[in-house]
């Protein structure tokens, strides 16, 4: 075993190599005249917001793209290429999440303050996203353009950032201050919300650059999209279990989602399987910051054995994965989807 964390520590490290020198082009980027003033600035903001995450999404490329290839030893050139691939998609999350921690007024994130809540910051972080979402066509018109695969790889970026961007917007929307409305939340609007919002990007995108640069045609793998949307909503799901049941040592953070009146697979699992007095329960104290108030929301998921619910929910949720990848006619990309689907399985964190 200590060979494969080898080999992987290996490729964690030629991953962040690539991210310097992703960065030294972008802070040279002949299309603007940087002062110094202005380079310091996006290089101390790419610091701080793109490579400090568990990096999942992008070393999954490399990951994904080396099965495709039966397992081979990959080239200096690709795994240099897989990993641009891998910091675009990392530069789209970090593009995310700074707009994302400005809407929701987050104080801190990866255990650090906001980029937006650091002095001389501010409002000038939504700038800054707007920059790092800029990047993204940069870096691959740096090392794609010659390719073949070159345009499919600018759609498939396109096409996700607005499925992510849309399903921000109805989370944004179901939730709004002053409308709290639990009638509102069911299992479809919290499926359609984290399909949208996370499982294009986080699941679908990392495997589908692995496919166009293997030469492979997406239209051809809709089944595989299908499968790592449904593996990306069981991430969610359990997310959301773990910010109620999750030890924070474990998780990283202190769950906030009954106090945030988030539409959460807890509280619609809930509202789905409650009485009506247990629905008034519901109704009076979901969406309070009061710790009273989250006890109570809390002592009503363990009336109804929502852990019990979430146990049965992961079992059959693994069960209907495996069987729909093993129905995929191709080995490699049975064995693509099964490392994913390894890494996710009864997770804690």
């Amino acid at each position: 075993m200590a060979d494969v964390n080898g080999t992987r520590m290996d490729l964690r490290s030629k991953f962040l190599n690539v991210y310097s020198v992703l960065k030294s082009e972008l802070l040279d980027d002949p299309a603007f005249e940087f002062t110094n003033e202005s380079r310091q600035w996006v290089e101390r903001m790419l610091d701080y917001n793109v490579p400090g995450g568990k990096l999942n999404r992008g070393l999954s490329v490399i990951d994904s793209y080396q099965i495709l290839k039966d397992g081979k030893e990959l080239t200096e050139e690709e795994i240099f290429l897989t990993s641009a691939l891998g910091w675009c998609i990392e530069w789209l999350q970090a593009y995310f999440l700074v707009l994302d921690d400005i809407m929701d007024g987050s104080h801190t994130r990866r255990g650090q303050p906001c980029w937006f809540r650091l002095p001389k910051v501010g409002l000038i972080a939504a700038n800054d996203g707007i920059i790092l979402r800029n990047h993204i066509p940069r870096i691959l018109k740096n090392h794609f353009r010659e390719r073949s695969y070159y345009v499919d790889l600018l759609d498939l970026f396109n096409e996700v950032e607005f499925q992510t961007a849309s399903g921000q917007m109805i989370d944004l929307i179901t939730t709004l201050e002053g409308e709290k409305d639990l009638s509102k939340y069911s299992l479809s609007l919290h499926r359609r919300i984290v399909q949208f919002k996370t499982a294009y990007y986080s699941f679908y995108l990392p495997v589908a650059c692995a496919l166009v640069m293997s030469g492979e045609n997406l239209d051809n793998h809709v089944a595989v999209k299908d499968i790592l949307v449904e593996m990306g909503t069981y991430f969610q799901v359990q997310d959301d279990y773990l910010d109620c049941y999750g030890e924070p040592e474990k998780i990283g953070k202190i769950g906030t989602d009954i106090e945030d009146f988030k539409c959460s697979w807890m509280v619609v699992k809930a509202l789905e399987l409650c009485n009506e007095e247990q629905k008034k329960i519901l109704h009076e104290h979901y969406g309070k910051a009061d710790p009273a108030d989250v006890a109570k929301v809390k002592a009503l998921y363990n009336e109804l054995d929502l852990q019990g619910v979430f146990a049965e929910y992961e079992n059959k949720s693994y069960e209907k994965l495996i069987t729909s990848i093993e129905a995929h006619p191709s080995k490699a990309v049975q064995a693509v989807l099964k490392s994913f689907l390894g890494k996710i399985y009864k997770r804690q964190k």
